[in-house]
């Protein structure tokens, strides 16, 4: 099943999406704390710099790794310019980190999203409902799929540190 219906935000919802940038750029992005990342990459086909504010759905074990869901799935420009650049930085708060990115498998993306669903019940009920509306039903068994089917997750991996996601 693929991810319809749902359309990258334009005009001024777009802004409004975008507006974590600007607190970045003002030196604000301690006030997400590691709720959020700022992502710098690069443009696929322009090559130009692009940034993105992206929530963070789980933070690894080991120091450094961020864990972020795609909510408009494959075709988010982030998420393709990643694929084809992975090497790129991150900002959580005022640190900076070089980190590569690490897509999970259609499996480990719904297993994160399920475990976000633990941690966050609200959000991703939200979420869900956003995204998908009914199919959702609050079930591990639901949030598994929408992780599965529609929302791939990538983990932000400092360089050098890429194997056994």
């Amino acid at each position: 099943m693929k991810h319809e219906g749902v359309k990258p935000p334009t005009g001024w919802k777009k802004w409004m999406f975008r507006s974590g940038i600007y607190l970045y750029r003002l030196g604000l992005g301690g006030l997400f704390g590691k709720r959020m990342l700022l992502l710098n990459h690069v443009g696929r086909k322009s090559g130009q710099a692009r940034q993105a504010v992206l929530e963070v759905i789980a933070i690894g074990e080991r120091a450094g790794t961020f864990y972020v869901a795609s909510g408009y799935g494959r075709q988010s420009d982030w998420f393709q310019n990643l694929q084809k650049r992975p090497d790129v930085t991150i900002q959580v708060g005022r640190k900076k980190i070089a980190v590569t990115a690490v897509f999970l498998s259609p499996e480990e993306s719904g297993q994160q999203l399920v475990a976000y669903a633990h941690r966050h019940p609200g959000a991703a009920k939200n979420l869900g409902r956003f995204l998908l509306g009914d199919q959702v039903d609050g079930t591990d068994e639901s949030y598994y799929r929408m992780g599965y089917d529609h929302v791939p997750v990538v983990a932000f991996k400092p360089r050098g540190e890429q194997d056994g996601v």
